[in-house]
């Protein structure tokens, strides 16, 4: 059965596209979606509505892009008309990748295999409230499709994605593995290396921000870094200042 965002648009999954070899390899939580104002008459019904997966993982939000996804969605001319969300709700981890991630390890985007928990996005507690008061109301009465996507879960990654997950490890030939956040660590690395953390904190007590340490995973030696999720580096909305104070020192230490 597919999953359908808010009129009409199917939920992908966001995997790797290029599977050359790559000299890093990044694994994230979950994807994101492509988000729309919604208006009526001029007036906003919704500032960031989802409305689509996005049309590659770490999707930079390119305006264009947005514009031609949001404008194949039939919306009825009743309830107005959809348009981009503001830059800083489309892609915003993807340019913390590039330039607070990838850049000070000397890497640009080519030589990276991206990957998420989670390959698919799912609906945050904003997105449910933003439903629930906006959008559902008025599903019977313009026969709008019922929105189901799930809700943000508490598992990302189970034994079965993990095997998934060290698979497209190996095909990348990466030797160096970041970790974006406590869930990668939780959900992932704990279940295929033997290490002695469960969180960033953790790691960060034993061996310092932004300092590498080696593991074995299915018998390949490779080094792990693991970072602040991108919603901390670059402040995105409710974060904590310690991380994003301990990654701005490290990248200018580094």
């Amino acid at each position: 059965m597919a999953y359908l965002f808010p009129f009409g648009q199917e939920l992908h999954s966001l995997v790797q596209t290029d599977r050359s070899p790559k000299k890093v390899f990044v694994l994230g939580v979950y994807a994101s979606a492509v988000h729309a104002r919604w208006k009526l008459d001029g007036q906003m019904i919704c500032q960031a509505l989802a409305v689509a997966s996005e049309p590659r993982i770490f999707w930079d939000g390119n305006m264009e892009e947005a514009k031609e996804i949001i404008s194949k969605i039939a919306i009825p001319s009743e309830l107005g008309e959809l348009e981009p969300a503001g830059r800083q709700l489309n892609g915003p981890s993807a340019k913390v990748l590039d330039e607070n991630i990838l850049a000070p390890l000397g890497f640009t985007r080519k030589d990276a295999w991206l990957c998420d928990c989670l390959p698919e996005t799912r609906l945050n507690p904003s997105q449910v409230k933003a439903l629930r008061e906006r959008y559902n109301p008025l599903i019977k009465k313009y026969s709008l499709n019922p929105v189901t996507i799930p809700t943000r879960p508490s598992t990302f990654c189970d034994k079965k994605r993990s095997a998934e997950i060290t698979g497209e490890l190996m095909q990348s030939q990466a030797e160096l593995l970041v970790l974006l956040g406590d869930i990668p660590i939780a959900q992932y690395l704990k279940k295929v290396a033997d290490i002695s953390f469960s969180t960033l904190g953790e790691y960060v007590e034993k061996y310092g921000y932004g300092n590498s340490l080696e593991v074995s995973i299915e018998g390949k030696i490779i080094k792990v870094l693991p970072l602040a999720h991108p919603r901390q580096i670059g402040a995105l909305g409710a974060h904590s200042e310690k991380w994003f104070q301990l990654h701005k020192d490290w990248e200018k230490s580094i």
